[in-house]
Order: structure tokens, then sequence, then C-alpha cells
């Protein structure tokens, strides 16, 4: 009988009700800089969830303009590198591969990673990773 009650219960209790949605329009989150982790060209910067209040991750557009690169370094956590459009050599850990529109590449905690754009186009790329645990 309490299994019962206890049953009836947990369905009757709602679940704690999820943070109402955060919509980012790009174009008010913009900011043309150099690229991190060397400064080398210049690339435009969308900081998508730096506008979301209590975030656990990071989801980030960036357009590597011509001859910009995100400089190698190492990371601390798994990260995505997914390319919109052009063309681009990522490297991780010494090993560098060409991607290409509907490319991904899926980095490693531990890896010295960093990616530049080839070609006559822009590369524009998501960049997505967990943020560190408080």
């Amino acid at each position: 009988m309490l299994i019962r009650i206890l049953a009836l219960l947990a369905i009757a209790t709602p679940a704690l009700a999820a943070p109402p949605a955060v919509i980012v329009d790009e174009a008010k989150v913009v900011k043309r800089e150099p690229p991190p982790h060397g400064a080398i060209g210049m690339s435009t910067a969308y900081r998508i969830s730096d506008v979301v209040p209590n975030r656990t991750m990071e989801f980030r557009k960036r357009v590597l303009h011509v001859g910009a690169a995100i400089g190698p370094h190492p990371i601390d956590h798994d990260e995505v590198y997914y390319v919109l459009s052009g063309e681009g050599d990522v490297v991780s850990d010494g090993v560098t591969t060409r991607l290409t529109p509907g490319m991904a590449a899926y980095l490693y905690r531990g890896a010295v990673v960093g990616i530049r754009q080839t070609g006559a186009a822009e590369l524009a790329l998501i960049i997505s990773y967990p943020l560190a645990k408080p």
C-alpha cells in the first residue's frame, strides 16, 4: 500500500521546471576581434552562449578571415569544431587534417589543438565545449 501511495505521489508531483529557453540573435553578440591563442589574423566572433545565465557549455560561431588561425593550445575538456563554410586545417597533437563544410573535429581533453583558415574563402565554424565545473 505504501509503495502504491508513493507511486501516485510521484505521478502527481510535477518535476522541477527547467528555466525558459534563451533565444540568441547572433547579430546582437557579434564582435570583430583577433582569434584566441595567438591573435593570428582577424576574425568575427559570435559569442552566442555568453548571454545565457547559468550555462554549462560554451557555444560559439567564429569566422576566421583569410590567413587567420586559432593558434595551438592545450585543452582541459573535449571540444568540437564544426565547419559551416570555407576550409581549414585542424591540428591535434601535431596531426593536421583538412576540414571542409559539414565536417567536424572532435578534440579530446589533454590535446594541443588549433585551426587555420586555408583557401580563398573565410572559414566559418561552430566551436562547442563544456565549461569547467565550479
